[in-house]
Order: structure tokens, then sequence, then C-alpha cells
């Protein structure tokens, strides 16, 4: 599990989900239910951390 603060949000215009990661600029990801988008933001912060570091 990440140790980084995460923001998750409704977007009435994507009818998704939403979660950044203010710490990682431009980390972020969408899905259709809560535990979906919590799982994608894993993976997506994984990748942010592969690119940079």
């Amino acid at each position: 599990m990440n140790r980084y603060e995460i923001i998750i949000y409704w977007s009435n215009d994507d009818g998704r989900y939403i979660v950044e990661v203010p710490e990682l600029p431009g980390c972020m990801a969408d899905g259709e239910t809560r535990s979906s988008v919590l799982n994608n933001i894993e993976t997506i912060i994984a990748e942010w951390l592969e690119t940079v570091i």
C-alpha cells in the first residue's frame, strides 16, 4: 500500500470517481467505483514512481 495522500471525488462530467495524488504531480486515475479507483491508483503510483526514479 502506498504512503501518499490521495483525494477521491465524484466527477459528474465523467460519471466516474477521480483520484489524485497531490505529492506526485499529474498522478491521477479514475474508476466506476471507489474500490476500482483505489486499485487503479496503486498501479498508477507504481508506474509514476518507476518513470521518475
